[in-house]
């Protein structure tokens, strides 16, 4: 980091509300991680990090491309939840 401020590179961003920092440099740090993920998702019935979800929120991809990823997988979790994406009305950031 100190290079990056050396060199006027270094850039910062606060981050708000329902973000969260994981360092996972150390086995322990990476199952504290995977243990807090799973977590969250069980309790809020998300999925972190779901490239499909983020592209259909962010009007990247249109319910139809949504429907056709989704398709292969919906013998699974993970299909199920795209799949019902449509329905569902979460507030979506709008940055």
């Amino acid at each position: 980091n100190s290079r990056y401020l050396a060199n006027a590179a270094l850039e910062v961003e606060i981050m708000g509300r329902g973000y969260a920092w994981l360092d996972t440099g150390t086995h322990d740090s990476l199952i504290q991680a995977a243990t807090f993920i799973e977590t969250l998702q069980k309790r809020q019935g998300l999925v972190v990090a779901c490239p499909e979800e983020i592209a259909f929120r962010r009007h990247w991809i249109d319910e139809e491309q949504l429907l056709q990823l989704a398709k292969p997988l919906a013998k699974n979790a993970y299909g199920q939840y795209l799949l019902n994406l449509p329905k569902d009305r979460v507030a979506w950031p709008t940055r």
